[in-house]
């Protein structure tokens, strides 16, 4: 699970340095919308936008397992 997750945190910090290191001000927004069953779509908002679908397994399906 962790390594489809790795691209969207991958981004997140890439632009969290540029952001940082950036002469004036900034803004990262990210939105998490859920899909059809098992994946969400990852949508980061920093003047352009990352879209990402990642798998995920929900509290219910680990509890059942």
């Amino acid at each position: 699970m962790q390594a489809m997750n790795a691209p969207v945190k991958k981004r997140l910090l890439e632009l969290l340095d540029e952001l940082i290191a950036h002469d004036g001000f900034g803004s990262i927004k990210v939105d998490i919308r859920l899909l059809k069953r098992g994946q969400k779509e990852v949508i980061i908002d920093c003047g352009k936008q990352y879209r990402y679908v990642v798998d995920f397994e929900s509290r219910q399906e680990k509890q059942g397992a």
